[in-house]
């Protein structure tokens, strides 16, 4: 069988800050980020929904030879505006990660690091998912996991699971780790995660990986920002 590559990509916000706060790396220009897209379509990366991913990691034969997955962390409400715009123009699907006891706040977790923003509420988030934007989770309050135990770990994980799947109507299948913070011991997040029923979990500091994948509650993302070389990235494959 020919080898099946993944690339997923991480991305944030798309388009401008809010009014008076300055654009950070997190911020990519729709014009930028429609760009990245194309370059995809170009390389003849084919763009899958959450599903058939998936499923692809159980059966690599289904996915087309290179495959892209387009992710975002946090469900900023920008996400609606011109991350949607981009993303209809090109028919292509997308993943949204959102940390459940945020929806219709602010993303006050980043407070110092990042500008405050609102958080997608739940009827933006069934927006989305109409609109082909796969709802998952990000956790309940979106803590570095590293820092908690691991009762608190899986509360994180469970909560979050349960809030989503009551306002959506739907399982959840995947996780996000916040901060890209995966824990300390993998082989214990790794049965947290199966015991809370989810079938995938993604973190950061990746490049597009061969299928089968060792750990599917580790796949890695390429982090996106307005200077990132997706051409240079999408050359570099994980065994």
């Amino acid at each position: 069988m020919t080898p099946r590559t993944v690339a997923v990509l991480g991305y944030h916000k798309i388009g401008e800050p809010p009014p008076g706060a300055e654009p950070t790396w997190f911020h990519i220009p729709e014009a930028t980020f429609a760009a990245q897209l194309q370059l995809l379509r170009a390389e003849e990366w084919q763009v899958v929904d959450l599903d058939t991913f998936i499923r692809g990691l159980d059966a690599p034969e289904i996915l087309p030879t290179r495959s892209a997955m387009i992710t975002f962390d946090d469900g900023c409400r920008s996400l609606g505006e011109a991350a949607l715009r981009v993303l209809t123009s090109f028919g292509f699907p997308a993943v949204v990660f959102v940390p459940s006891a945020y929806i219709g706040k602010t993303n006050s977790f980043d407070a110092g690091i990042e500008p405050e923003e609102p958080i997608c509420d739940w009827p933006e988030l069934q927006r989305l998912e109409h609109a082909g934007i796969a709802v998952q989770s990000h956790s309940a309050t979106h803590p570095r996991l590293s820092e908690l135990d691991a009762t608190a770990q899986e509360q994180e994980l469970v909560s979050s699971k349960a809030a989503l799947e009551t306002g959506l109507g739907r399982k959840v299948k995947s996780f996000a780790y916040p901060f890209g913070d995966s824990g300390s011991d993998a082989a214990s997040m790794r049965r947290l995660m199966r015991s809370a029923g989810y079938d995938a979990a993604f973190l950061y500091g990746g490049a597009p990986f061969r299928l089968p994948f060792a750990d599917r509650f580790h796949l890695p993302r390429i982090a996106m920002g307005p200077d990132t070389d997706l051409r240079a990235e999408l050359q570099t494959t994980r065994p």
